[in-house]
């Protein structure tokens, strides 16, 4: 059988699996089971124990549950109403300083906690009601922290940067520097759209916020920037040369725990029992789906689908960007669909070959393909953020939520087509700090 007809049909086959209901992980295995068991026979079956268990045999994953414990720390305490209190504080003469306060917040959580979820929800469950009380746009509210919450798989440290590197076999270091300036891309963008739409909306006293005192001001910062000097001290000790990402992500995860038992009386043997769970439902989670991906990958491979792809694609005679074109519109479709770490493991290791044959940083191409991620976040049918945010205010119509996030699709978007004309924004920081890559 041909194998791009085969492709058609394992791609089919996966949507359908997929759709119906079962894990991501558990729908991988079974199509690739039942495409090795048909093509390959049944001898075939009996390497898919040794590639699941090896896919896992790597140093590297050691970092996605530390740092996934590092945020479920953060994010079982009032760390993030206390960092969205300071930056209010700090940000009151600021022109909208609450809406600003609310996205410099989301992008501080993020990089401390590297989930979009738990972004949203610490923040929102504090700033949503704030700016509704006084008065801004439910649009408004609801939508820039949906947004804001997608900056959690983009600023370093970020889980979804990881399972990128180890998929790609790209340097987990260069990958979060990548990170850090288009994450503040995005956030200006997104401050200056949330400016915008509230200064559109007539009320110019939403732009003003009460003022504080230089004491209370200083209060706060006690119980903000042990956490923020957490984020410094591991992305430095990981620039340093000090210690190694796996390395780095422990100390941070023991540090992060051992604060939020200090600072936020996390004393409580149920608390953090819960903490260590959700954490490690998360991590068997992720790292089930990344086993599974290796099968998948196998899989393709074996039936020669992955390299007719990429050989079909090489034979067209098309422009490079109608090519990157293309392939983020797949990324946009695949992500409205699927969570990112699933999409990542998936189409990755398809695509890098032919985005490097295209002339292609993967360095670059990994923030453009997180930015795509970001979108299906808050995009149906998944959305993730959005059914967050509705959780968090069950009286703000689900519609109204997307409305309010639709243009900061738009910003993510623009920031795509930034990056486009000035890659160096990704690959700069990189260059800088570790060198050029070969």
């Amino acid at each position: 059988m041909d194998p791009l007809f085969l492709g058609a049909l394992v791609a089919v086959a996966t949507i359908l699996v997929l759709f119906s209901g079962v894990s991501v992980a558990l729908g991988l295995l079974i199509v690739s089971a039942g495409f090795l068991m048909i093509f390959d026979g049944l001898r075939s079956l009996e390497l898919m124990p040794e590639i699941l268990f090896g896919k896992l045999d790597n140093f590297a994953l050691l970092s996605i549950p530390m740092f996934i414990i590092m945020g479920a720390s953060i994010a079982s305490t009032r760390a993030g109403a206390d960092l969205y209190e300071a930056l209010e504080r700090w940000l009151t003469r600021v022109p909208g300083g609450l809406v600003v306060s609310n996205l410099g917040a989301c992008a501080l959580f993020a990089a401390m906690s590297g989930s979009s979820p738990a972004t949203c929800a610490a923040i929102g469950k504090m700033g949503i009601p704030e700016m509704r009380k006084r008065g801004y746009p439910d649009g408004v509210a609801a939508g820039s922290i949906a947004a804001g919450g997608t900056l959690g798989i983009l600023i370093p440290p970020s889980v979804t940067m990881i399972v990128y590197g180890i998929a790609t076999e790209t340097s987990i270091g260069r990958l979060f520097l990548a990170g850090v300036i288009p994450g503040l891309l995005l956030v200006s963008l997104f401050m200056i759209w949330s400016l915008y739409s509230t200064w559109k909306s007539g009320d110019t006293s939403l732009l003003s916020s009460r003022s504080y005192t230089m004491a209370e001001k200083l209060e706060i910062l006690p119980r903000v920037l042990p956490f923020i000097a957490i984020i410094i001290g591991v992305l430095y000790a990981m620039y340093g040369g000090i210690a190694t990402p796996s390395e780095t992500a422990a100390v941070g995860a023991l540090l992060c725990l051992l604060i939020a038992m200090v600072i936020y009386k996390l004393w409580n043997p149920k608390d953090l029992w819960i903490v260590l769970r959700d954490s490690t439902k998360e991590s068997v989670m992720i790292l089930f789906i990344i086993a599974a991906a290796g099968v998948f990958s196998y899989m393709l491979s074996s039936l020669f689908i992955t390299q007719s792809i990429a050989e079909w694609i090489g034979t067209l005679d098309v422009n490079r960007w109608v090519l990157m074109g293309a392939v983020n519109l797949f990324l946009l479709i695949a992500g409205f669909f699927l969570p990112p770490v699933a999409v990542i493991l998936m189409a990755a290791p398809i695509l890098l070959p032919i985005i490097t044959a295209a002339g292609f940083d993967p360095i670059w191409f990994a923030v453009i393909l997180t930015i795509n991620m970001e979108i299906g976040l808050i995009s149906p049918p998944v959305g993730l953020n959005l059914y967050v945010i509705n959780g968090i205010a069950p009286d703000i119509p689900l519609k109204t939520i997307l409305t309010g996030s639709l243009p900061f699709v738009g910003c993510m978007i623009l920031a795509i087509i930034i990056l486009c004309i000035f890659p160096g924004l990704a690959t700069w920081l990189p260059d800088a700090v570790m060198g050029a890559s070969l």
